[in-house]
């Protein structure tokens, strides 16, 4: 009887120890150094891009020191909370959140503070929540680009225009459009601009942007100067519905993420532009305020943004717009993409 209930408390013990060795090695704040480990929350991994943006991420947060959890949600909302509850049981040091809607996501960073986990928002803009830090690109800039390029080429002519915005759940569409009216409200108002369709792309996805240009065409007929496409995965569903109606090449399309295929639309003259956002200088950044997080370590910047409860201490970098003129000179002497890639020899 003695003997089994040594095998029984001995059994109980080892399995205690697994347990705290496993919990640890998944990110557990134990006493004395240890490896912190990132929980990286990602709203997709459908489109080039976010590929991208994982790939640099966790290699920039190894180089550091730190490993790297990453959960991808397909652009499901309740599957995204899960994952965050998953990464918060997995005990992370820190959460990195890419939301698909910015408001569902503050019950995720008020579950990782009880937790006693800090939360960085990564390219959008989590709201009404306490979060501790967003990185990004200035997307109010990527607004004005996209607007003062389409005023710029018409150099004070009138135009019809039709405009695409993104998914009204991103917070970053909200901050392209504001920055596009910036720029454009004056020009609309005094008439220099006819706006003739308007319409919001649900979940960014090209297939709705197709619809919204169909639509435009419907409505307003074949003459249409340009389209104000908040993205270049929806420019690609743009550029479809205009291909199939012989109008590609002859009306101006924007874009922006500098995706492959939209650099390839640049160099055959079927998009006018892109926004080139280093996804090299976001995820650096990223990965490294990252793991100042996870570390406790003190944070400093120079910017905050109003997410409706709080200003949050907030990185935003620059960004630049590319036509056929420059992609040599930005894209592919970067190494984001090979010159035979984009010019298609």
């Amino acid at each position: 009887m003695k003997y089994r209930l040594g095998l029984v408390v001995f059994s109980l013990v080892l399995s205690l120890l697994i347990g705290l060795t496993l919990r640890r090695g998944a990110g557990a704040a134990a006493a004395g150094p240890h490896r912190p480990v990132i929980g990286f929350s990602m709203d997709t991994l459908k489109e080039e891009r976010w590929q991208r943006d994982k790939e640099l991420f966790t290699a920039r947060a190894r180089e550091l020191g730190a490993d790297v959890l990453v959960q991808s949600a397909n652009s499901d909302d309740v599957r995204q909370l899960k994952d965050v509850e998953a990464l918060i049981s997995n005990r992370v040091d820190a959460l990195v959140i890419i939301p698909h809607d910015g408001a569902a996501m503050a019950k995720a960073v008020r579950l990782a503070h009880e937790a006693g986990i800090p939360v960085l928002s990564y390219d959008r803009l989590i709201t009404g929540c306490d979060l501790d830090l967003y990185v990004a690109f200035d997307n109010l800039r990527v607004g004005e680009l996209q607007a003062q390029y389409l005023v710029d080429t018409f150099r004070g002519r009138h135009f019809r225009l039709v405009r695409i915005y993104g998914a009204k759940t991103d917070h970053n569409a909200l901050m392209f459009k504001e920055g596009q009216d910036k720029v454009l409200a004056p020009l609309i108002a005094n008439g220099s601009i006819e706006v003739v369709h308007e319409d919001w792309a649900d979940d960014w996805r090209p297939e709705n942007a197709k619809k919204i240009t169909n639509a435009a065409i419907t409505k307003a007929g074949r003459n249409i100067d340009a389209v104000l496409v908040s993205n270049d995965g929806t420019a690609g569903g743009c550029i479809q519905a205009l291909l199939e109606e012989g109008l590609a090449g002859q009306v101006v399309v924007t874009g922006q993420d500098a995706d492959l295929s939209a650099c390839q639309r640049i160099a055959r003259g079927t998009q006018a532009m892109t926004i080139y956002k280093p996804l090299k200088n976001l995820t650096r950044t990223a990965a490294e305020f990252a793991n100042k997080l996870a570390r406790r370590q003190a944070i400093v910047t120079h910017d905050d943004i109003d997410n409706g409860q709080v200003k949050v201490p907030a990185v935003l970098l620059t960004v630049v717009t590319v036509t056929k003129d420059n992609l040599e000179a930005t894209v592919v002497a970067d190494g984001v993409h090979a010159h035979d890639a984009v010019f298609q020899r």
